[in-house]
């Protein structure tokens, strides 16, 4: 009989264990966090004298970092300095402004706040869109997408 209480008690202990196990929900898989910087020290970047700033954080390791510079490089004119950064030769920017990803495009005003930024290639447009409207707020149409 106490064979019989013992292997009771251990069937509803199971039984307990896997309806709890049931009803537990699994941790949702990890998501990538980026921080992007929103203030830039324009003296670590050339072109100081010039009011904006679109700078291009890379590796050379990165196969998508070509395109993300040839669009951002497009930006550059007198208004605009255009700076590449690329980790084995400016690793220390990388670890100043924590870019733990690339490609990271920077667009900072003239005090070095960031106004735009994209991780990863964007397309042309956005990306010319994004810039143009941070220097001249209202010069772009709404995006129909986000209304």
């Amino acid at each position: 009989m106490e064979r019989v209480v013992i292997a009771g008690v251990l069937t509803l202990a199971a039984a307990l264990v896997a309806l709890a196990l049931r009803r537990r929900r699994p941790q949702p898989p990890t998501q990538p966090r980026w921080q992007v910087p929103t203030q830039l020290d324009r003296a670590d970047f050339a072109g100081g004298e010039r009011g904006w700033l679109v700078a291009v954080f890379t590796s050379a390791t990165c196969d998508s970092c070509t395109a993300a510079t040839a669009k951002a490089r497009a930006l550059e004119s007198p208004e605009v300095a255009y700076e590449e950064v690329p980790y084995q030769s400016r690793k220390d920017l990388h670890e100043r402004y924590a870019i733990d990803v690339v490609p990271m495009i920077l667009a900072a005003d003239p005090d070095g706040v960031v106004r735009a930024s994209f991780v990863g290639v964007p397309t042309a447009t956005d990306l010319w869109a994004a810039v143009a409207e941070a220097r001249h707020p209202g010069s772009c149409p709404p995006d129909p997408n986000l209304l």
